[in-house]
């Protein structure tokens, strides 16, 4: 198993997010928006009138497109975009994945521009969900997430499902195919750069 595809825990992505104080709760303005993905926005938001704690299944390609990462990938294109980068859209995990909402059409356009890209090969395998695709997202009000066990032991956020930084507006800004291409490559370049060499003094040098 390699760095890429190793188990880490999506409760140290949720810890980060809070860290840099992104909201974790859906408002009604970012709730209206995530319905607008549907065909009967009114449905959906009655479903969640009478099921606010269950997870919704949303088309993509009108509103937003999906790209689906894997946690420990996902959490380094995170590091990028929030800290040298502009930062995110709505961000979800789900099941052990991370879900970024990025611009409609990324889905299409982002593997393309990395298959010409001389790291793109470096990039773990990742689902770009877009125009005739849905996904599941996680329920406007979630439980805190888990942080460790009574031994004091992590636990594991296999099953987590929650918004990372939740949508909280009407017009949420995306990124597109051309910021996260430039997150995916800076994630692989920073993991795969040896690390600086450590200088011991001699004794007697200056």
């Amino acid at each position: 198993m390699n760095e890429w595809q190793g188990s880490t825990s999506v409760v140290g992505i949720v810890s980060e997010a809070r860290r840099r104080q992104h909201s974790a709760c859906v408002t009604p303005e970012g709730a209206a928006w995530l319905a607008s993905a549907s065909a009967f926005p009114r449905s959906v938001e009655a479903l969640w009138s009478a099921r606010p704690a269950a997870p919704s299944v949303l088309p993509c390609g009108t509103a937003f497109d999906v790209v689906n990462l894997t946690p420990l990938f996902g959490r380094r294109v995170l590091e990028q975009l929030w800290a040298a980068g502009p930062g995110s859209g709505p961000v979800a995990v789900h099941r052990g994945r991370v879900l970024l909402l990025v611009a409609p059409g990324t889905a299409q356009r982002l593997p393309a521009l990395l298959d010409w890209e001389e790291w793109g090969s470096a990039v773990p395998p990742m689902l770009c969900h877009g125009s005739g695709d849905a996904v599941t997202v996680p329920a406007l009000h979630t439980a805190p997430a888990p942080r460790e066990d009574p031994a004091g032991t992590p636990r594991d956020g296999a099953g987590v499902s929650r918004w990372v930084v939740a949508p909280d507006s009407r017009h949420p800004w995306l990124p597109g195919a051309d910021v996260l291409l430039w997150a995916c490559l800076r994630a692989v370049r920073t993991a795969l750069s040896p690390a600086p060499p450590v200088l011991i003094g001699l004794p007697g040098s200056a």
